[in-house]
C-alpha cells in the first residue's frame, strides 16, 4: 500500500484525544507516498510503539481516505493480531463494514459547507456500534443545523459511543476561514445536544501546518 507518513504523536481528535498514538497516514488514492508491504508497515509501527506490556497501544489509520486502498483491511487485521487498539478515520463515503469489528471507526458525515456534501454512505450506520464514533466538521450555523437534524433523524447517540462536533480550523494558508469554537459550544449548550465538542488538539500543540505531528 502507499504510505505518506508513519509517526508517533498525540491523538488530536475523537474521545481518544491526548493519548500517545502511532499514526499510519496513507497516501490519497494511489498517488504520492511510498509503496510499502504490510510487514514493513507493521515493523515500522512496532519500532515506534512502546513495549507490548504497555497496553493499550494505539494505531490510527488515516489519509487521504484509507479505505481507497484494499490493503487497509488486512493491515488492520495484522495490527489487531499484534495487540494494538486500531482506530481508523474515514470520510464516510466508503463502506466501513469490511473492516474487522474490533476496529474503532471514526466516521465523518460531510456537512453542507464541506464541498463534499452528500457523499456519506448511509449503509455505514448499520456497520457502526457502541465503540465507534461519528464526527461532523462544523463550518457554519447551516452545518450545525444539518448535523443536529441528522443526529435526530438517525438516532445517532444511541448507535455509537460518541457524536463529535468539530469546528473548522482556519487553513494556515488562508484558503478558508475557521469557525469560532465558542459559537459551536454555545449552540450545543442552548440546544442541550448530547454531543462532544472536538478540538484538533495537535493544532494547538504544534504549528497547524506542521507535518509528522
Amino acid at each position: 500500500m502507499r504510505i505518506t507518513e508513519i509517526f508517533r504523536s498525540i491523538q488530536g481528535e475523537s474521545t481518544y484525544a491526548g493519548l500517545p498514538c502511532v499514526w499510519c497516514d496513507t497516501a490519497y488514492a494511489f498517488h504520492g507516498g511510498s509503496q510499502m508491504d504490510l510487514e514493513e508497515v507493521v515493523a515500522r509501527v512496532n519500532g515506534l510503539s512502546g513495549p507490548q506490556a504497555a497496553t493499550p497501544r494505539f494505531v490510527e489509520l488515516t489519509g487521504g481516505e484509507p479505505l481507497l486502498q484494499p490493503d487497509t483491511v488486512p493491515l488492520a487485521e495484522r495490527l489487531l493480531s499484534c495487540g494494538y487498539t486500531v482506530l481508523i478515520e474515514t470520510s464516510g463515503e466508503r463502506f466501513v463494514g469490511s473492516l474487522p469489528r474490533e476496529v474503532v471507526k471514526i466516521v465523518d458525515v460531510k456537512c453542507p459547507d464541506s464541498g463534499e456534501f452528500g457523499t456519506f454512505d448511509v449503509e455505514n450506520l448499520q456497520a457502526l456500534d457502541e465503540k465507534d464514533e461519528i464526527k461532523f466538521v462544523i463550518g457554519s450555523r447551516r452545518d450545525y443545523e444539518f448535523a443536529s437534524d441528522f443526529i435526530a433523524k438517525h438516532d445517532l447517540c444511541r448507535r455509537v459511543r460518541q457524536v463529535i462536533f468539530s469546528p473548522v480550523f482556519p487553513d494556515p494558508a488562508g484558503t478558508w476561514p475557521g469557525l469560532d469554537a465558542r459559537l459551536v459550544a454555545e449552540w450545543m449548550l442552548a440546544d442541550r445536544l448530547p454531543v462532544r465538542l472536538g478540538l484538533q488538539l495537535h493544532k494547538f500543540i504544534w504549528d497547524p501546518a506542521a507535518k509528522g505531528v
